[in-house]
């Protein structure tokens, strides 16, 4: 199994930044494309980055895009990310994911989650 432990979420004014991380434990964490999905009330869970085994594609949500940044040390067995130019829309709770590629942006082929750690944008 692989546990997955998200940290780094806080309150933030917009256009400020912060860096998550997730912090994996348990089997062959190099293995396992990582990702990110955030949820906030009242709305589905969304996709937003994920970071093949290697850490050499990544592909982000366009609404992200060219602010958010994912990536990933493998010797830490941790995976990041980088939020920059923080928007009131961001605010939710970000989940931080594990499955076997890129496809799991697709969050039916998520193989494991994390609990969650909160993003508040204030505007």
């Amino acid at each position: 199994q692989v546990q997955l432990v998200e940290s780094g979420g806080g309150l933030v004014q917009a256009g400020g930044s912060l860096r998550l991380s997730c912090a994996a434990s348990g089997r062959s964490f190099s293995s396992y494309a990582m990702g990110w999905f955030r949820q906030a009330p009242g709305k589905e869970r969304e996709f937003v980055a994920v970071i093949d085994w290697s850490g050499d594609s990544t592909r982000h949500a366009d609404p992200v895009k060219g602010r958010f940044l994912i990536s990933r040390d493998n010797a830490k067995n941790t995976v990041y990310l980088q939020m920059n130019s923080l928007k009131p829309d961001d605010t939710a709770v970000y989940y931080c994911a594990a499955g076997l590629s890129l496809t799991m942006s697709n969050r039916q082929l998520v193989q494991y989650w994390g609990r969650g750690t909160q993003v508040t944008v204030s505007s």
